[in-house]
């Protein structure tokens, strides 16, 4: 049984994803080796998750613009990295040290941090649609 880090779930309300982003993202953290790394093309997630191929690739991308899934700069096929703040582990020891080690990366900017949209105010919400009610024809 692996250890999932909760550090970045806190702040997933403020992250702005999609219901096919969060789908995706939970598919990610079930697959997942220790440490983060998940082994699958889009085909076999948007399968898992129930997607098109073309909503898979949307989420994905919404999901590496927050910084939730890394890529390596070589963009390896069917290779995905979970942020270490997101990622699962082996044992509570390897939690602590990927963690630890993450934020001293991510203090010397070779990690990027997880990012939320930064708004100067909060996005406006979906406003409630009137009731629809008949009309009577005239004439």
């Amino acid at each position: 049984m692996m250890i999932q880090a909760s550090a970045g779930f806190g702040m997933l309300y403020r992250l702005d994803l999609t219901k096919a982003a969060m789908e995706l993202l939970s598919v990610l953290i079930e697959r997942q080796e220790s440490g983060g790394e998940v082994n699958a093309s889009q085909a076999q997630l948007a399968a898992r998750v129930g997607l098109s191929i073309n909503s898979v690739n949307t989420a994905m991308a919404l999901l590496e613009s927050r910084k939730l899934v890394l890529r390596p700069e070589t963009r390896k096929y069917r290779t995905y990295y979970l942020h270490p703040y997101v990622a699962s582990y082996d044992s509570q020891e390897e939690m602590e040290e990927a963690i630890g080690e993450a934020s001293e990366r991510i203090a010397a900017g070779e990690l990027p941090d997880i990012s939320a949209p930064l708004y100067e105010t909060a996005p406006p919400k979906r406003q409630p649609q009137a009731p629809l009610r008949a009309i009577r024809a005239a004439g």
